[in-house]
């Protein structure tokens, strides 16, 4: 292969997808910029990723073509963009997208800026090479929106200023001072849920659907705190465990090797887009683990131990930071990899086998995805076992035989594309599902894979008392956002909470710091999406509403509340509290879109209760797994060896004879707990 742009020097794998195209593509830098000023040319951003179908086929259709690229080479800058790399350019333009068509954006999302100012004035998605679904050619609509630059250039000055003055509004927001911060979004919250609910096949909304674990955790959460006040809301967990259950069931799920794909296109969950991201399995491997400790589903234990499993066996790095995707494609066909034949299956398998998962799988059915079978669950585990007349024991033994076999046969398929960038905030996601599913299942194996990646990341990705935003190709570059920081300093926390390790908490501290000097709004609160240090670009967003992971600033309230009560430290639970204050119309207008924030709202109102336990090890460990033993997600529990140097508050939490147990609900602390007893009396009524 021959480099004929300058994506060929870039370590984005996207990038490096064009780097062969006749394009004269550009990565986004000052030379690019430069070049648009000096010609007075127009500036084409196209932004995508690499698991991205779509991108895939404008690229195979356009980007790849000669004619095509004559085109743009004539007429523009053209100027390529990784949006997991470069998260900051995506929520500017997205946003400039939407105001542009009022409609949301997407991927590929095609933009054209002036040159010089870098403003957007037109923009859309995914553009077909020939006339096709209502829209012209791409080159067709290159060369009008240039012509129509060069004769109308007064309508598109006019029409920057306002967009200008929209991004800035945006960015705008209310004082933190002032408001007064209540429960009246948390219940609002679960009323739109449910008014968003799909009661027949679980999840919000109809097709495309969404896992949304925000949401799913938000009602989880609300669950819990209706039973603590002895009001339990079982509507709110039956939403949760139904949805679990059918996303778990679904073919957006992968039965055969573990791991949930995007999104399903169905409203049944059952064919997916068969991409899948770290970013969703993240989340997606905490939730499952808390949903098992809430309702003790064995499925849920199942399929976060095989997400787990999945994780650590293809998505894990030799030197333990997680790689970021799957692809959906392989050999060019979407879902290739996946997706089967009753006769290949019936080869594979026993007879015993087949008949069991045929009918489970959906074998014996209609093929359910472009004349092919994709796994999707079609019958209850227990009634097929029944009607079958198999013990639940002897069924799933039959289950793992088939599965195992159908996995290793498809290991010998051509695999997907594997996107081996380590991004630091997904990585944090990561960190978070693997200690939350290796304390809920006692599995040190999954609490050793996420200090693997959290080693990594402070070894690679954090020089000079700051972190870096992606890493790969022996390279770490880009200026961390705040998702990487907050979205790690969660990870870390629950980590600390699996095994403590003194260095993993300095680092929490470290980062907490960071994010307090370099992102937040010290006049109006809340936090910024990028450094006080970062490039100057035509937008400094401060996100409050989730998107695919929760907004930034939810973490931000969410983490800083939890370290501020667990250090004694004021100066987190204020910059907590501005934040929401500062988010709080933005709440109130749409809770449900604000899950995140929402997690640090309910925690402000409602303090966690924190548990230091301090003494021998070996005797310490029943104590931590008491605290372990029932859903309570309000609670932070950390056993800490004796010989621990702890600042802060924790500093007065000394060791006492075999073992001792400080007990904290926010500010108000009780005598030390001398006896297994005493804290388990503790923990019936927390």
């Amino acid at each position: 292969m021959s480099a004929t742009n300058r994506l060929i020097d870039e370590t984005s794998p996207y990038l490096q997808q064009h780097a062969d195209n006749p394009v004269n593509w550009y990565p986004w830098g000052e030379e690019a910029l430069e070049k648009a000023r000096h010609e007075n040319k127009l500036i084409l951003l196209s932004i995508g990723y690499s698991a991205c179908h779509w991108c895939h086929v404008m690229a195979h259709e356009s980007f790849e073509d000669p004619a095509t690229a004559e085109v743009m080479n004539s007429l523009y800058i053209n100027i390529k963009v990784d949006r997991e790399e470069r998260p900051d350019l995506d929520k500017i333009y997205q946003t400039a997208h939407h105001l542009l068509n009022r409609r949301p954006g997407g991927w590929p999302l095609n933009v054209i800026l002036t040159p010089g100012e870098n403003i957007p004035f037109f923009s859309g998605t995914y553009f077909p090479n020939r006339p096709a679904h209502g829209m012209p050619p791409f080159t067709e609509v290159l060369q009008r929106v240039e012509t129509f630059y060069r004769e109308h250039g007064d309508q598109i000055d006019a029409q920057n200023g306002s967009l200008m003055d929209s991004l800035e509004s945006i960015s705008k927001s209310a004082s933190a001072s002032g408001q007064t911060l209540d429960a009246a979004p948390l219940d609002q919250a679960r009323r739109q849920l449910q008014a968003d609910y799909d009661a027949t096949y679980g999840g919000f909304g109809g097709a495309p659907k969404f896992p949304h674990p925000t949401n799913l955790e938000r009602l989880m959460r609300h669950w819990a705190k209706t039973v603590a006040d002895g009001q339990s809301d079982e509507q709110a967990l039956e939403m949760t465990r139904f949805t679990l259950q059918a996303m778990g069931a679904g073919g957006m799920y992968d039965q055969i090797g573990g791991g949930f794909c995007r999104y399903s296109v169905d409203e049944r969950w059952m064919i997916p887009h068969f991409e899948k991201m770290l970013y969703d399995n993240g989340p997606l491997l905490a939730l499952y683990a808390q949903a098992w400790a809430a309702t003790g589903d064995v499925a849920f234990r199942r399929i976060a131990e095989e997400t787990a499993a999945w994780v650590m066996r293809e998505m894990q790095s030799p030197n333990g930071g997680y790689y970021s995707t799957l692809d959906a494609d392989s050999e060019g066909e979407e879902g290739k990899y996946y997706v089967w034949t009753p006769a290949d299956v019936k080869a594979l398998l026993t007879e015993e086998e087949f008949a069991v998962v045929a009918p489970l799988f959906g074998f014996d059915r209609e093929a359910n995805f472009e004349g092919h079978w994709h796994a999707h669950v079609y019958s209850d585990r227990n009634t097929l076992a029944d009607q079958l007349q198999k013990t639940e024991s002897d069924f799933d033994a039959i289950v793992d035989s088939a599965r195992e076999k159908l996995f290793v046969a498809r290991e010998q398929r051509v695999r997907p594309g594997r996107d081996e960038k380590i991004l630091t905030s997904w990585n944090g996601l990561m960190i978070k599902g693997m200690a939350v599913a290796g304390r809920q299942f006692n599995k040190p194996e999954f609490i050793s894979s996420a200090q693997h990646a959290a080693d990594f990341l402070r070894d690679t990705l954090y020089v000079d008392n700051r972190l870096l935003a992606t890493f790969k190709d022996d390279k770490a570059h880009l200026m961390a956002y705040l998702d990487d920081y907050v979205f790690l300093i969660d990870g870390l926390l629950e980590l600390l909470q699996g095994q403590w390790r003194d260095k993993d908490f300095a680092w929490v501290i470290e980062l907490a710091d960071a994010v307090l000097e370099h992102f937040e709004d010290k006049h109006n609160g809340g936090f910024y999406f990028t450094a006080n240090d970062h490039e100057k670009l035509i937008q400094r967003p401060k996100p409050f509403s989730d998107e695919a992971t929760p907004a930034g600033n939810g973490v931000a309230a969410y983490v800083l509340g939890r370290l501020g009560h667990l250090l004694g430290e004021t100066r987190y639970l204020d910059a907590a509290e501005r934040a929401l204050q500062c988010a709080w119309e933005s709440m109130k207008q749409f809770p449900s879109a604000h899950s995140g924030m929402l997690l640090g709202l309910e925690e402000y109102l409602f303090p966690p209760q924190t548990i230091v336990i301090r003494g021998d090890a070996t005797a310490s460990s029943e104590w931590l797994q008491r605290c372990r033993g029932s859903y309570a997600p309000r609670r932070m529990c950390f056993a800490i060896p004796a010989e621990a140097e702890l600042p802060g508050l924790l500093a007065e939490r000394k060791p006492r004879d075999d073992v001792v147990a400080y007990v904290c609900s926010g500010m108000s602390c009780q005598a030390p707990v001398n006896s297994l007893a005493e804290l388990e009396k503790i923990l019936s009524v927390a």
